[in-house]
């Protein structure tokens, strides 16, 4: 598939931002003693505005935006709508919580309001996650690895900037443990994800899909088309092996090497948790980009059977 990067921004930003608001709301259900009133206001500003610049950019990708409301309605069958919802339903205890720390609230409501948000956080990426793997018609996103995908790399980036607005706070100490474990996770699971889609039998070739596979390989005698079209250009997408290696590399430092060193390096240099935290998360938040965009360019749709292709070019 062609990456369009008002998707890509979109699910990274949108990602990051649940992540951290799900981190937010697992920390005020455990004990809202442990963190502090504008550390936690702080927090939950840039979730929140993760998620609005997230949500904004992906009506770029609608053919028209002034239309976006009308996804809404189809909240039953579709999961770009249920994350629609779900997104919008999250704005509730988010504002809410940043009403009662502001003004102050007993314990017992911020918890409430912490377990709502992260339960509504998780089923927005979980939604997210099922836009994609719902599509049988694209092997590379319909299998078992897309949805944990979604959220260890959720919760990555939402730790990572975690551990930056404590190191604004002077509170880090606490948080590199959770960065290291993410970010090996992430590690592991991207690799069983690229290893799956690299090994993995086409379920639709052309011999299966016009039935006469018995009588041998089927090819075209000459192309459908003369030039390209819309199918062509848009789910024909074609990255090089070397380039997908490379990159398949860099996102594996980002996501994984430079936010472990980082985040480990934190207790050890106590001053420079602030400068480590941002090497971290911006690393981490690049790393994303890079994922995402491998994700929607090594995707190839079984249409382009159609055109002479059988299988993306993968590692």
């Amino acid at each position: 598939m062609r990456p369009a990067f008002s998707v890509i921004f979109f699910t990274v930003m949108s990602g990051c931002g649940y992540g951290l608001l799900f981190l937010l709301g697992a920390v005020f259900v455990s004990d809202p003693l442990l963190i502090a009133r504008n550390e936690a206001l702080l927090a939950l500003a840039i979730g929140a505005v993760f998620v609005v610049v997230g949500l904004l950019s992906s009506t770029l990708h609608l053919g028209q935006p002034q239309r976006a409301w009308r996804a809404f309605s189809q909240w039953r069958t579709s999961w770009l709508s249920r994350e629609g919802v779900a997104s919008l339903a999250s704005f509730v205890p988010m504002l809410a919580l940043a009403w009662c720390l502001w003004r102050g609230a007993d314990e017992s409501l911020l918890r409430a309001l912490g377990a709502l948000l992260a339960l509504l956080a998780a089923i927005t990426i979980v939604c997210t996650a099922g836009i994609y793997t719902s599509l049988k018609t694209i092997p590379a996103w319909h299998n078992p690895y897309v949805l944990p995908g979604y959220l260890l790399l959720g919760l990555l980036g939402g730790a990572c900037w975690s551990l930056l607005i404590g190191g604004w706070a002077g509170t880090a100490q606490a948080r590199p443990a959770l960065v290291v474990a993410f970010a090996i996770a992430c590690v592991v699971l991207k690799r069983a994800y690229w290893r799956h889609i690299d090994s993995e039998a086409p379920t639709s070739t052309p011999e299966s899909a016009t039935g006469l596979g018995r009588f041998g390989r089927v090819r075209s005698v000459e192309a459908p088309h003369t030039e390209e079209n819309y199918l062509t250009q848009e789910m024909g997408f074609v990255l090089a092996r070397q380039h997908a290696a490379r990159l398949r590399t860099i996102c594996l430092v980002l996501i994984g090497a430079v936010p472990i060193v980082a985040a480990a390096a934190v207790p050890e240099l106590p001053g420079w948790s602030a400068v480590l935290a941002c090497i971290a998360a911006f690393a981490a938040t690049a790393g994303l980009f890079v994922e995402r965009w491998l994700f929607f360019a090594q995707a190839k749709h079984v249409v382009m059977l159609y055109y002479g292709g059988t299988r993306p070019q993968n590692p």
